[in-house]
């Protein structure tokens, strides 16, 4: 018993829900969402706010502007892209604290939650942008 309650705090101390995440945005909490897809998925929709930084090239460079004492979440485009686990796993090693948002893009759609979109037809593509 121990060991499975274990796992589910550590379940919700590294992943967050769109549901969770948008509380924390609406409330105006101190948070960075970054978008680990490519710049050009990032063109086409994303998260209101987000930060594209390619999980690829994630580095001291790179991340050098953001306060590494705030929560950063991760995303991608969601089930079947690990995009924002590997962005997750980057942002960890480099200090930042960090959670990553279960079923990416992909689900927080699916809650109606709103991006910013430059295509209409982002939601039939069906490439993968982590690339």
């Amino acid at each position: 018993m121990e060991d499975q309650l274990k796992h589910y705090q550590n379940k919700l101390a590294y992943e967050i829900d769109s549901w969770d995440l948008k509380v924390l945005i609406d409330k105006k909490e101190n948070i960075v969402v970054i978008d680990a897809r490519s710049a050009e998925a990032y063109a086409i929709s994303h998260i209101p706010d987000a930060v594209n930084i390619p999980h690829r090239t994630m580095n001291n460079e790179t991340t050098s502007k953001i306060d590494k004492s705030i929560l950063i979440v991760t995303y991608c485009d969601g089930i079947g892209c690990n995009a924002s686990t590997k962005a997750a796993l980057n942002m960890t090693k480099l200090g930042f604290r960090v959670k990553e948002l279960m079923g990416g893009l992909d689900w927080w759609k699916r809650d109606g939650h709103p991006t910013n979109t430059t295509s209409p037809s982002d939601s039939d593509s069906s490439s993968c942008g982590c690339a």
